[in-house]
C-alpha cells in the first residue's frame, strides 16, 4: 500500500465521504433510470469539480492543483467504489495529454477549462472492437481531421476530443463542424459514443518524437485501474457482509471453509492488485522510466481481478446476485466494459512480455 501524506489522507476520506453520502450505488441507479443525454449526473459532476477534483493532476498555472496522479487514483477507487458516473477518469486523461504535449497556448486555453469542471474532454483512439492503437486509420491535413471513433467514453458529453491520428495526436473541438457522435448503448449505462470526424477543424499536439500516444494512454489505463481498485474492494466487501448474515442450514454461510477459502482468495488478489495499480499511478508521479511496464502490469492485473470478483459477486449472493434490485450485476456490467478499454489483461501480458523483450 502507498505512503499517503496528510493532504492525499485528506483527498481520500473527503472522496470516501462525499460518495458514500451524496453518490451511493442507488444515485447510479437513478442516473440509468433518467438516461441523461451526457450519461452523467451533472450536478453531481459540478459539485466534484468544486471539490477541485476535475483538476488534480492539472498544475496550479493553469488552475489545477497539481497532486498528481496517485491523488487522482485515491478519488476515482472511492468513486468506483459506489459506481459513481463521473467524466473525472476520461478528463483527466485527456488532460494528461494536453500537460504532455500540448503548446503554452494550447495549455492555456484547454486546462483552466478541464480544471474548473467547465468542459470534459475525452480519448477517442480505437476505432473498432479491440484495442489497438497501433493501427489507425484517421488521417489529418492541412489542419483538418477525418475518421470515425469507435466506443469513445463519454463521448456524448465531450467538449473536447484527444483525437489519434496515424502521425500523432489531435484536439478537435466537440462543437467544430464536421464533428457526430452517436450514442452507443453498452452493458454499463454509461456514456460511450461512436464520433465520425468529417474534415473537423484540429491542433496537432507535440509529440517530442518520443511516442505521445503510449504515455498518455499509460496514463488512462492507470486511471481505469484505480477506477477497478474501487469496485473489486467494494464487490469483496458486499460479498463478504452478505455471506454473515445469510443463514443456510441453520449456519451462516461464512462459516463454510469452502466459501472462506474463496473469500481468502480474492482478498490476496485484491491486495496484489492494490500494489500494482498504486505502483503505477506512483511511477507516473515520479516520472520513472517503467511507467509502461507498471501501466500493463497494473491494467492485466486489474482486469483479471475484477473479473474474479465481480463474477463471485454473483455466484455468492445466489439467486437474488441475479436480479435487477441487486447491484451486482451493476459491478459485473461495469467490469467487462472497463477490462476492454485500453487493452484486456491478454493485450497488457503480451505488451509486458514484449517491453521486456521477450
Amino acid at each position: 500500500m502507498a505512503a499517503l501524506n496528510d493532504e492525499q489522507t485528506m483527498l481520500r476520506d473527503m472522496a470516501r465521504d462525499w460518495s458514500n453520502e451524496q453518490s451511493p450505488v442507488a444515485a447510479f441507479r437513478r442516473m440509468r433510470d433518467a438516461a441523461p443525454a451526457e450519461g452523467f449526473d451533472a450536478a453531481a459532476w459540478a459539485e466534484m469539480a468544486q471539490m477541485g477534483w476535475a483538476g488534480i493532476i492539472i498544475p496550479e498555472a493553469q488552475g489545477g492543483s497539481e497532486f498528481g496522479w496517485l491523488s487522482l487514483g485515491l478519488v476515482l477507487e472511492e468513486l468506483g467504489r459506489n459506481l459513481a458516473a463521473t467524466p473525472l477518469a476520461a478528463s483527466a486523461a485527456a488532460a494528461g495529454a494536453i500537460i504532455l504535449g500540448g503548446s503554452e497556448a494550447q495549455k492555456s486555453e484547454w486546462l483552466p477549462k478541464l480544471a474548473s469542471g467547465e468542459l470534459v474532454a475525452t480519448l477517442a483512439i480505437d476505432e473498432g472492437p479491440h484495442h489497438r492503437p497501433d493501427t489507425v486509420e484517421t488521417r489529418a491535413s492541412d489542419g483538418r481531421l477525418s475518421g470515425v471513433k469507435a466506443f469513445v467514453p463519454e463521448g456524448d458529453g465531450a467538449g473536447l476530443f484527444v483525437v489519434a491520428a496515424s502521425d500523432g495526436l489531435y484536439l478537435v473541438a466537440g462543437d467544430a463542424p464536421g464533428v457526430t457522435p452517436a450514442q452507443r448503448r453498452m452493458v454499463d449505462s454509461r456514456s460511450h459514443a461512436d464520433v465520425t470526424f468529417a474534415d473537423a477543424q484540429a491542433e496537432k499536439l507535440d509529440d517530442g518524437g518520443d511516442g505521445l500516444l503510449d504515455k498518455v494512454l499509460d496514463r488512462a489505463r492507470a486511471a481505469t485501474a484505480a477506477e477497478m481498485l474501487g469496485m473489486a474492494v467494494q464487490a469483496f466487501e458486499t460479498t463478504n457482509d452478505y455471506l454473515k448474515t445469510r443463514v443456510q442450514f441453520g449456519q451462516p454461510l461464512s462459516s463454510f471453509q469452502a466459501l472462506q477459502h474463496r473469500m481468502a482468495i480474492m482478498f490476496t488478489e485484491i491486495e496484489l492488485m492494490r500494489s500494482s495499480v498504486e505502483g503505477a499511478l506512483e511511477a507516473i508521479d515520479a516520472g520513472r522510466s517503467d511507467i509502461d511496464q507498471a501501466a500493463s502490469l497494473a491494467k492485466a492485473t486489474a482486469c483479471d481481478t475484477l473479473n474474479l470478483v465481480s463474477r463471485e459477486m454473483i455466484q455468492l449472493h445466489g439467486g437474488i446476485g441475479m436480479t435487477d434490485e441487486h447491484d451486482a450485476g451493476f459491478y459485473l456490467k461495469r467490469a467487462r466494459v472497463l477490462e476492454n478499454q485500453w487493452g484486456n489483461a491478454s493485450f497488457h501480458r503480451e505488451r509486458f512480455a514484449r517491453l521486456n523483450g521477450y
